[in-house]
C-alpha cells in the first residue's frame, strides 16, 4: 500500500475522474461519491456539491478548506475514520515494516486514530523517513495540539486529492 500523500493524484482513487466543468455539472450523487474519496465527511462532500458551480479550481479549494474548518468534532472523526495509515511498499525491509508498525501503534494508542500526513513535495524515496519522523515528532504533542495538526494534514490531503480529481480530464 502506498504512503498517503498530497499532490496531483488522489491518494484513494475512486471510480470518478472529472474536469472542473464536468465536476460542476455531473449528477450530485456522483460528485458526492467522488468527494468522499477525497475527504470522508458526508457533510463536507454534500456542502461542496451543493455550492456548485465553482468558477475555477482556486474557488473549489477555498470552499473545501472552509467546509473543513466548519466541521463538528463528530464530522471530523467521520473523515478521519475513512483514512488509512501510511504504509511501506510490500518489498521494504522487514525491519522497516516493524519500525513503522510500532510507530503507528504508539500513535494510535496515544491519540485513538490513524496517523495522517501530507507528503506533497517529498520525494517518494524519502516518504518512509518522513512518516517515521512525523510520527515521532507528533507523539510529543498533547491531544489538543495533535487535533489541530491532524485537521491541517487532512485538509492538505483533501486539497491534493481534489486537484487530482478535477485535473484528470
Amino acid at each position: 500500500m502506498p504512503v498517503q500523500s498530497c499532490g496531483q493524484a488522489p491518494a484513494r482513487p475512486g471510480p470518478y475522474a472529472f474536469g472542473l466543468r464536468h465536476f460542476n455539472t455531473a449528477p450530485a450523487a456522483d460528485v458526492e461519491s467522488a468527494l468522499l474519496d477525497c475527504f470522508g465527511s458526508h457533510r463536507w462532500a454534500q456542502r461542496l456539491t451543493a455550492h456548485r458551480p465553482y468558477p475555477d479550481l482556486d474557488a473549489l479549494l477555498a470552499a473545501a478548506d472552509e467546509a473543513g474548518y466548519d466541521l463538528s468534532p463528530t464530522e471530523r472523526a467521520e473523515a478521519l475514520a475513512a483514512e488509512v495509515s501510511p504504509a511501506l511498499a510490500p518489498d521494504a525491509a522487514p525491519s522497516a515494516h516493524l519500525a513503522l508498525a510500532a510507530a503507528h501503534a504508539a500513535y494510535e494508542s496515544k491519540f485513538g486514530h490513524v496517523f495522517v500526513i501530507c507528503l506533497d513535495g517529498v520525494r517518494p524515496a524519502e516518504h518512509p523517513d518522513q512518516v517515521l519522523a512525523g510520527i515521532r515528532a507528533r507523539l510529543g504533542h498533547d491531544p489538543d495540539q495533535e487535533r489541530v495538526v491532524t485537521a491541517d494534514e487532512m485538509r492538505r490531503l483533501a486539497r491534493g486529492r481534489i486537484i487530482g480529481l478535477v485535473s484528470s480530464q
